[in-house]
């Protein structure tokens, strides 16, 4: 079972969490390269489209992933397009999301250390593959920090629900 304060499923390890996957056309490539790395490392991994090369529209797509998160059928998610700005506007629509666009392994480390971020966006025209191996793998390996942090976003938390 999911739990929100870790991000862990209950049998502990990080592979036990499962991680879902969204793109558009111009993130195809990239998502099949790191969903399948992940896969090779054990990881539960779910792909909420798109399958093809075909222009499409991303807010399909990542509603399908931010859904999952919410409903906790998965610990995190990955959007991947383009530029990532269209994910991020998108997923930070959503009171529980917590949605980093990541372009270095440092933003991705703090992402998670400072913010407990539950979706990593990455944009395609902007990451090489190897980098965004390298940057996925922090974020998937960094523990929320808490302490200040918690009380940071508890106060964004509560401001949302009160909008």
């Amino acid at each position: 079972m999911f739990s929100p304060d870790k991000g862990t499923c209950e049998k502990g390890g990080r592979k036990d969490l499962k991680i879902g996957f969204a793109s558009d056309h111009g993130g195809l490539e990239l998502k099949e390269n790191l969903k399948t790395a992940l896969e090779h490392k054990g990881y539960n991994v779910l792909d909420f489209g798109t399958y093809s090369r075909q222009s499409c529209d991303y807010p399909k797509f990542g509603i399908k992933l931010i859904r999952a998160i919410l409903e906790r059928k998965l610990a995190r998610g990955v959007l991947l397009c383009r530029s990532g700005i269209g994910f991020s506007i998108l997923a930070n629509r959503f009171n529980g999301i917590r949605a980093a666009l990541c372009y270095n392994v440092k933003a991705a480390a703090r992402s998670r250390a400072h913010n407990d971020s539950n979706i990593l966006i990455l944009g395609g025209d902007f990451v090489k593959k190897r980098e965004a191996a390298k940057i996925l793998d922090v974020w998937l390996n960094t523990e929320f920090e808490g302490g200040r942090h918690l009380r940071r976003l508890r106060q964004i938390e509560k401001f949302c629900k009160n909008l």
